[in-house]
Formats: C-alpha cells, structure tokens, sequence
C-alpha cells in the first residue's frame, strides 16, 4: 500500500515537473519570437534595412548617418513602444482578471479607457489642443500633444478613483468594482459624445484622431515614464501572485490563509489602473490586448499566476508589437493605427476563446 502510495505521488510529481517544463518552455518561446519580430520590425518601412544593417546602427557599428536617424529616431522608439504597451497592459489585464475573479476584467471594462477618451476630448474642445497643418498629409494634429496626454491621465485616475472609493465603501467586493466601471464608462462615454456634438470640425477630427491607438505618438521620454510604471507593476503582480493563486478559491479561502483580501484588490486595482491610464494617456486607446493576452496564455499553460503574469507580459508585447508592424506595412504607404487592428482581430478572437476555453476560467 505505502509503495503504491510513492508511486502515485512519484507520477503526479513527475506530471507537475513536465507541466512546469512545458510553462517555461513556452515563456523562452515567446521572448525568442518578441526578439526576433523586433529586429524583423526595424527592417520595414519606406526605407530598406536589413537585419544586419538594423543590429549594426543598433550596437554603434554603422557610421551611417541616415540609418542612425531612421533607426534611433523613428523604428526603436515605435518598436519599444509596442513592446512596453503590449506587455502592460496584458499584465494588468492579467492582474484585474485575477482581483475580480472575473474573465471580463479589463481596463475597458472598468471604464478607464472612456475615461481617457473623455480626458482628450476635453483637452482639445475646452483647452484649445487640436489645430490645422497646411499640408494634407497633416491636415489635423494636435498642437500641444501632452496637454491632451495630462488630461487623459488625469480623468483616468478620477475613473481610478471613484472605483476605489466606491469598493472601499463597499468592502472592495469584485461585484462592485465591476458594476462602478460599467456606470463610469456609461458616464464618460455620455461626456465624451456630447463633446463631440458641440466640437467644429478641426475639433472632431483632432478627437477621432487620438482615439486611434498609435504607438508611434510615444518618443524617448514617454518610453522612459511608460517603464517607469510597467516594470514596477510587473514585480509588484509578480510577489503578490501566490495570494492571487489563492483568491481564485474564494475570498473565505485566502482570508483563512491570512491574506487580507480588501487591501490586495485594492492595492491591486490602484496599481493596474494607473498603469492602464499612463499608457493609454500616451499612446490613444488600444483595444482588447489586456482582455484577450491573458486568455490565450491560460489556453496555453492554464492559469498558475506565477507563470501567467510574466507569459502574459512576454505575449502582450509579441501580439501589440506583430499589430502595429502588420499595420505600418499591409497598405503600405498608408499607416493605419494599431488600435484598429487589435480591435479587428482581438473581437472574433475573444468569441473564440469565450466559445473554447470556459474550462481554463
């Protein structure tokens, strides 16, 4: 009996060995895939690099003085923008989805993505940022891009933290965060829509302009402020992943653990929802990357946090970074925002895995 005994935990430790193998593997996979689409997505453009050309600008080999503006003032900014994009917010999307045990929870759920939306156009209607460029091709741009990025952020984190309050009011229960973002993205969604009925049409423009998610807005100092936010977030999701592991058995399961459930969601939801205003303040909305990356990744190696967290971080920016590189090239010379491709392509795709993948839920 007690040999018996071994040998079923032998295989089931064996099992977990080859399970935990398969999570590595495909975390070592994914970051060889980021690298190798990063040098792929310098290559492209209206001017032919090669791979070769790319790495040597990038290390100082190359005394070119056109590839090193091309390389370091235009491709390696809007490379390094999708990547520190994608990878935040498929980490908090990764992090809501745990807080509220809910498979729903996002940023644009929670009305965070309206409210920014709302916070541009208030900034370009009421505060005078869009204007008129002579030239056709910029026929509308905004004349001061980062008063439209501070007022983005700023009713971002009022969104923030009216759900917080409202959850600490009501002992931060998923159902109330959920329910608060629904009401607040109604709310904002309303604002922004009635500024829109009052705008001109340089107004309108300039507001529709900085919806369409673009990365390639974001320079060197916004990149800096962007990881800033995202590395921290990432450790902090990262420590607290074990409790997370835990709050998926219920809320009396980690409470008997010692795990103070209230402060973790809403330590949690404060850090996740400034990280989602930070970057959407920058780069416009982009749609769909933290709901559906983490989903996928689940349908890849399950949903053991600590693998999650950092798989979800490694695939969010290979999928926003594939996007925007599919978007600057597939009617080329016209560019097309990332955001609309993440939205086209992350819809079907979440119906997929709403349709396919309950169980990992």
């Amino acid at each position: 009996m007690v040999l018996e005994e071994n040998d079923v935990s032998e295989e089931i430790l064996g099992e977990y060995k080859e399970y935990s193998k398969k999570r590595v593997f495909f975390f070592l996979l994914s970051f060889i895939l980021l690298v190798s689409l990063a040098l792929f997505s310098l290559t492209l453009g209206p001017a032919n690099i090669s791979v070769s050309e790319a790495v040597s600008t990038i290390f100082g080999a190359n005394t070119s003085n056109r590839l090193n503006v091309i390389i370091w003032n235009i491709r390696v900014p809007r490379v390094l923008a999708a990547i520190t994009a994608g990878a935040g917010l498929a980490v908090v999307g990764a992090a809501m989805q745990s807080i509220l045990r809910n498979p729903l929870g996002s940023p644009f759920t929670l009305g965070i993505s309206h409210a920014a939306a709302f916070g541009a156009a208030f900034s370009i209607i009421v505060l005078g940022a869009g204007t008129t460029q002579s030239k056709t091709a910029d026929a509308v741009v905004l004349s001061n891009p980062y008063l439209v990025t501070i007022s983005a952020f700023v009713w971002s984190l009022v969104a923030t933290f009216v759900i917080l309050l409202l959850s600490r009011y009501k002992n931060a229960s998923p159902a109330t965060m959920i329910l608060t973002g629904v009401a607040l993205g109604s709310l904002f969604t309303a604002g922004y829509t009635a500024l829109q009925y009052f705008a001109d049409d340089v107004e309108l423009a300039s507001i529709v302009f900085w919806t369409f998610g673009d990365v390639a807005r974001a320079k060197w100092i916004d990149l800096g402020l962007i990881l800033m936010a995202v590395i921290p977030a990432t450790v902090y999701f990262l420590r607290k992943s074990w409790d997370y592991e835990v709050l998926d058995s219920g809320d009396e399961s980690a409470k008997a653990l010692g795990i103070d459930v209230e402060k973790l969601r809403l330590f949690g939801m404060l850090i996740s929802c400034f990280v989602t205003a930070l970057i959407i303040s920058f780069v416009g909305i982009i749609g769909f990357v933290g709901l559906v990356v983490p989903h996928m990744v689940r349908r890849v190696i399950g949903g053991n946090e600590r693998y999650l967290i950092p798989s979800s971080c490694i695939v969010g920016a290979v999928l926003l970074l594939a996007s925007d590189t599919v978007a600057r090239t597939i009617i080329s010379p016209i560019v097309l925002p990332v955001g609309i491709l993440t939205s086209f392509l992350g819809a079907p795709l979440f119906i997929y895995l709403v349709i396919k993948g309950r169980e990992y839920w």
